[in-house]
């Protein structure tokens, strides 16, 4: 009777032990709100990009959505107005933004707003190009994607979070930034407002 009282009391802990594993990860790595709601209390504040110079597109393994696949340079951009957004397809807030950065693209493309999706694996499985490949089918990307596996675009942004969107106006100055889902409607105002500018001279 002693051991089989053991034996389920050591079940019990064995599977209590496993819940909480289980809740811990879930509200520490999984993609959702309350991890987005942590990630903000608990990273260190990244140094500000505002008002500098976009830093360069350098160090992409592969682009997808450009003419032939050849790599975009942000200096060759300079008169349009660029979103660069950091994503990986597992994120679901990343998903969830999908069709709003589609929308903005459809809506501006031909008005000078260009979007860079810089997808930045948080995962070894998404750093595989046919993984990405098919999330962007599947999400129905037709803006530039560049994969960002070793994180030197996500460095040179300081970047921390998934979803984050920046800005780059017609004189290749990073003039606004946003992290996670929303604020979507502030977002397309402000490229709107930067659609609406002039460029500085010599800019173009």
């Amino acid at each position: 009777m002693r051991i089989k009282s053991s034996f389920w009391r050591i079940t019990i802990q064995v599977i209590a032990i496993i819940v909480i594993a289980t809740v811990g990860y879930q509200l520490i790595y999984a993609h959702n709100p309350f991890q987005q709601l942590l990630m903000v209390f608990t990273r260190p504040m990244a140094p500000s990009i505002l008002n500098a110079p976009a830093p360069e597109l350098v160090g992409i393994n592969q682009w997808l959505n450009t003419d032939g696949n050849q790599p975009l340079a942000l200096s060759a951009l300079r008169g349009r107005v660029v979103l660069v957004d950091f994503w990986t397809y597992s994120c679901i807030n990343c998903k969830r933004d999908a069709p709003y950065l589609n929308a903005w693209y459809e809506r501006y493309r031909d008005q000078g707003l260009i979007i860079i999706g810089v997808h930045t694996p948080e995962f070894r499985f998404e750093q595989k190009p046919e993984n990405v490949q098919a999330a962007v089918r599947e999400y129905g990307i037709q803006y530039p994607v560049g994969l960002d596996n070793e994180y030197q675009i996500w460095r040179a942004y300081h970047n921390q979070y998934w979803p984050a969107k920046y800005l780059i106006d017609k004189n290749g100055i990073v003039v606004y930034r946003t992290f996670g889902e929303g604020r979507y409607e502030e977002t397309e105002q402000k490229i709107q407002e930067l659609l609406d500018q002039q460029p500085a001279e010599g800019a173009q």
